[in-house]
């Protein structure tokens, strides 16, 4: 499956390629921990700048759908939720 844009629609190029990815995952093309391609290789398969695909990877991460692995690259996250702030004993702030 490959991810195409149409730049005549009124819909950003950037929401087009969140909605295949999103569509991607849920299908099982990208399964649970699998590596997304390179802000890089995606934008030039798809000829867009590399600013509307790290926009899309960004909207999929707020989403809970995938997880930044620093150099390593974005990977599908397991719960397809969103993450939940940690919460501990500690982790609160004392009022003093």
């Amino acid at each position: 499956m490959t991810i195409r844009v149409n730049r005549k629609l009124p819909v950003s190029m950037t929401k087009q390629i969140t909605d295949q990815l999103t569509s991607m995952i849920e299908s099982g093309v990208y399964t649970v921990g699998s590596y997304l391609p390179s802000e890089r290789e995606l934008a030039n398969s798809v000829d867009v700048a590399r600013n509307v695909v790290r926009g899309s990877y960004e909207n999929l991460m707020k989403a809970g759908r995938i997880q930044s692995e620093g150099r390593k690259g974005r990977s599908v996250r397991a719960s397809g939720g969103k993450r939940r702030a940690a919460t501990t004993k500690g982790s609160k702030a004392r009022k003093k």
